[in-house]
Order: structure tokens, then sequence, then C-alpha cells
């Protein structure tokens, strides 16, 4: 078969002189299958994305087909590598939350906090951390983890046809990114979560609008239920799709929903505590089924258990009006001891007045901590929290400088990914799309 065009000076001749050529030209699937089955020992190799609006991002998956059945899947990593963990290098420890925070973009706050959590133990002050910021960033981290389970369910809907999911998920998320941008001034990226703390207090009003979302997602949430839960078009194609016993999930390091579903209770939030989460009344969510449909079925009920430890924090929180969010080390503490200025940004005049004018100490304490950073004792520290997907990591290592010697993340990500081919290989074409989307893949947390 010749392929020729006369009028591309980019594209010239080409001829095909070995192996079959199958021409798509549109027909029925079955025609092309049965004339590929003419020879059984021809397998079609497909590439699924990486610009393909159902791979969740940039991420490349290799098929090999025989018919509609897949025989082999493959993932295809590193188009949306961006260096971070390398980039935090050249950056002070405070600056390195602003890199992270972009790595899995959907749930910014749990990347903040592991590696917040890591240089704070590097430093020796977990212990001096103020309630009021471990609240706060509980807080924020539970409406993190609704905002990203709702994304998860709302585009796995879009990918099988169940549009009114997608709407109403982001209908939802819309609402917490609201909440986002009142307590941080953004709705994605946000680095306010810092070594030592976080970066402000609430602002006013907050707490009500919190409560005003808590009694609204109660009403919102069972409309996924009503939609799903026992729908046949939707359980048809979930249910036995994606399967993966606990013995296969256990080796390969699958942590998350994808773990929870094989009826294991594995939770860090209740396992390995942190950020006080062993004073929070909530449970565990397990599914016993191994499949796509458990997963979402756990990710649901979390949902529900997330809205139960935001009330909880946020009564915490109304208690400690006007408590600390930050170490009280000075040394350690900058900018989040700072006074928002009259404008919503910059620093209070009360401040700017007394480092220019009243204290030549402060005024170099603020330019050294500003343009260099405090410094962190040599040693290495690994901390593991429990993200929407699962356990995020931070391997955090200082030579006992201002900058971070190595930081290297842990990312579930990129460990669920594993899980591809074994999901996928012998189902269909159709039902790879419902077990990517059940592992809730962020590539951006995959290539980092």
């Amino acid at each position: 078969m010749a392929a020729t065009n006369q009028n591309d000076m980019y594209a010239g001749s080409s001829e095909t002189t070995e192996g079959k050529v199958f021409t798509v030209t549109g027909q029925d699937w079955d025609a092309i299958v049965s004339g590929i089955a003419e020879d059984a020992d021809e397998r079609v190799v497909v590439n699924m994305g990486p610009q393909h609006p159902s791979t969740h991002g940039v991420l490349r998956l290799i098929l090999e087909l025989e018919g509609e059945t897949v025989t082999e899947a493959r993932c295809g990593i590193g188009y949306l590598h961006t260096g971070i963990e390398k980039n935090m290098e050249y950056r002070s420890w405070v600056q390195g939350v602003t890199f992270c925070t972009r790595m899995d973009y959907l749930s910014p706050f749990f990347n903040e906090t592991a590696y917040c959590l890591g240089v704070e133990r590097l430093l020796d002050i977990e212990d001096d951390i103020p309630e009021k910021a471990s609240v706060m960033r509980v807080l924020l981290m539970e409406l993190n983890r609704i905002s990203s389970h709702l994304v998860c369910i709302a585009t796995g809907g879009m990918e099988i046809g169940a549009l009114t999911v997608m709407t109403i998920g982001f209908r939802e998320r819309e609402l917490v990114l609201d909440l986002f941008e009142l307590i941080t001034g953004l709705r994605m990226n946000h680095g306010f979560i810092r070594p030592g703390g976080v970066a402000q207090d609430l602002p006013p009003g907050a707490l009500d609008e919190i409560r005003g979302f808590i009694a609204l997602m109660k009403k919102r949430l069972p409309e996924y239920a009503a939609l799903c839960n026992a729908n046949p078009i939707f359980k048809g194609r979930l249910e036995d799709v994606g399967h993966l016993e606990l013995d296969g999930v256990l080796a390969l390091g699958l942590t998350g929903p994808v773990l929870r579903s094989t009826g294991y209770p594995w939770d860090l939030r209740k396992s390995e505590p942190y950020c006080g989460y062993e004073d929070y009344d909530f449970e565990v969510q397990t599914w016993d089924t191994c499949d796509s449909y458990g997963r979402f079925r756990v990710r649901l009920n979390e949902m529900w258990e997330s809205l139960k430890i935001i009330e909880q924090a946020a009564d915490r929180l109304a208690a400690l009006e006007g408590a600390p969010v930050m170490v009280g080390d000075k040394k350690i503490a900058w900018p989040s001891q700072l006074a928002i200025g009259s404008d919503g940004m910059g620093n209070s005049l009360d401040h700017i007045r007394h480092i220019m004018g009243e204290s030549m100490e402060a005024l170099i304490h603020h330019f050294k901590i500003v343009t260099e950073g405090f410094r962190v004792p040599a040693g290495q520290a690994y901390v593991p929290i429990e993200s929407p997907r699962g356990e995020l990591g931070a391997h955090v290592v200082s030579d006992g400088g201002t900058r971070p010697f190595r930081v290297h993340f842990r990312d579930p990500s990129f460990t669920n990914l594993q899980a591809t081919g074994v999901m996928s290989e012998g189902g269909m074409v159709a039902d790879v799309i419902v077990a990517i989307a059940s592992i809730d893949p962020v590539m951006g947390g995959v290539d980092r």
C-alpha cells in the first residue's frame, strides 16, 4: 500500500513493503475485527494518549489488542515532567512549599503538609506547632480530599457517559475552591502551609462559610448515591472491571481507595496519626469488591467522613479565636507572623514602621531571613500522610544549610499506576478507561 502527498513539501512518498496493512475508514468495528481475525497471530498496538481526554492528564497508554481485547497494557509517563524536586534544592526551605504544592495539583495542601512535616521534624519543632495551625491544616486537607474525590468521580462519570455526574461534581468542587480562595487567597497552588504553621489566620466570616458548605454538602452528596449506587448501567460498567485482589495490591504497594476497596482498612490518619488526627472522630471506609465500583463507593463514603472531620475542626477553630498560627521562634516564623497590609497584600504599616524606623536589629533579621532563610540541622526525615490517592511521603534531607539538600516524594499516583497492566489485560478497550479512572492518577504527581 502506497501513501503519497505531492502537495505537502514536508511529507514525501512512502511505500509499505512488508507486513500486513489494515485500512480503517470508519466502518463498523466488527468489520475491522473480522479482518484482523483472519490471522490469529496478528496483534494491533494502539497508543491511547498522551493527548486523550480519558487518561487523566498527559498519560500515554500503549495497548496491544487482539480484536477489542487488551492483551498487554503499558504506561508511558514523563510528559509532564517539571523537575520540581531538583528545583527545590535551589530555593530556601520556605520557598520549597511553592514548588511542591504544584505536584499533585488536585491535592496541593497534602503536598505542602507532607513537606512541612518533614522540615519540622528536622528542625525538631513538631511539638511546638500551635494547635490552631494543626487544626487549620486538617480542615484544609479534608476540604481538599472532598474536592479531589469530586474530580475523580466527576471525570470518571464523564468518561463513561454519565454527564450529570460530571456537572454536579464540578458544581460542588467550585464551592470548595471558593473556600480555598477565601482562606488562602488562591484557588490552587496555595503555598499556604509553611514550616512552623500556616501563612495567616482565618479571615472574618470564614467559619460561617465553612458551616454553610457543610450543610449544603449534606444535601448534595445523596445525589451521587441516587444517581450511581444502584444504577444498573453505572454498575454494569464498573463492577468486576479493574479487579485486583488484596495480595496483588500489597505486592505492588498500592494504597488509598484502591487498597481499601479490597476490605483492608489501612489509613495513615488512623494507623500513623499526624496533625492531631487521633483526636478526631471518623471511620476508615472500606469495600469488599476489589473493583472499580468498590473504589467509587469508598470515595463517596470518604467524603461523608471528611465532612465529619471538617465540622469538628470548625468547632475547634471557633474556640481558638485569636490563637497563634505559627511557632513563636522568629528565626523560623517569617513570613507568617507579618500582618497583611491594608490593601490585602504585603506587610502591615506597623511592621514596616518597626523595621525601618525603630529597630536596626529587626531590619537586619528581616533582611537575612527574607534573602537567605533559616538553617535546618543536618539529617533526613521521611513523613507519610494519607492523601486522596494513598500514601504521600516526603523524604527531606538537609546538610545544615538554608536550602534542602535533597527532597523526594513518594507520590501515590506514581505507585498506583503500576496496576494499569494487571487491571486492564484480558478486558476490553472500553474497560481500560474505567480501570484508569478508578486508580485516579494525577500526572503532575507522577512526573513531578
